[in-house]
């Protein structure tokens, strides 16, 4: 479904940025992509970088939260600083005020080594995308999307409860108005094949696949 693309500013790289709410997809997406030849940072896996022991990020967290969300072992207690922070609104502002500048100074960075690599076409996985306003940096945003039905079977599928699944959901954009603000939807129900399909329909559409 294409909405609207913007203009490539650097017409030898396309950079795309991948949402969509959570448990929708973005992890069989960012496969498919990789499959199709294309460079993909999650950048869940940035936000687990810049809090492993020794980083600013996590002696600000544990400033700011206490020594109860480090283990023994030095490392950031992931379960309880959720447990925390999903369940106060301001608790998790003062949490992305801290990771989401540093999060985003490495994907932009791993774009500037994309490009002077030489690389054709690359994805950033931005959860929280259009929350966080990164939407410039991209020539299109693709929002992967999926029923509230589907959303949540496959939440409760990964031992998920009912209030944590709440919380995070309320954490997020409303789906539809990520997808209203995408570029592109990919509708994220049927099988993997058929996924890859709408997304080799997006990938011709931006001149990443021919």
């Amino acid at each position: 479904m294409r909405r609207g693309l913007k203009k490539n500013p650097a017409p030898t790289m396309k950079v795309l940025g991948i949402t969509g709410g959570i448990g929708m997809g973005k992890s069989a997406v960012s496969t498919l992509l990789e499959k199709r030849n294309v460079s993909v940072v999650d950048t869940d896996h940035l936000a687990r970088k810049v809090v492993e022991p020794g980083q600013p990020a996590l002696e600000e967290v544990q400033a700011l939260f206490g020594t109860g969300v480090i283990g023994a072992d030095g490392r950031l207690q992931r379960q309880e600083l959720a447990r925390r922070v999903f369940g106060s609104a301001v608790s998790r502002k003062q949490l992305e005020a801290i990771l989401h500048p540093r999060i985003r100074a490495l994907w932009l960075k791993q774009i500037e080594e994309w490009r002077e690599a030489g690389e054709g076409a690359g994805a950033i996985v931005i959860p929280l995308l259009f929350e966080t306003k990164a939407q410039k940096h991209f020539d299109a945003v693709v929002c992967i999307a999926s029923s509230a039905e589907t959303q949540k079977k496959r939440l409760l599928e990964r031992k998920m409860t009912e209030e944590q699944i709440n919380q995070r959901i309320k954490a997020q954009l409303p789906i539809a108005k990520k997808m209203e603000l995408a570029d592109y939807v990919i509708w994220n129900e049927g099988t993997l094949e058929e996924t890859g399909l709408q997304l080799n329909e997006v990938l011709m559409s931006v001149g990443v696949l021919e």
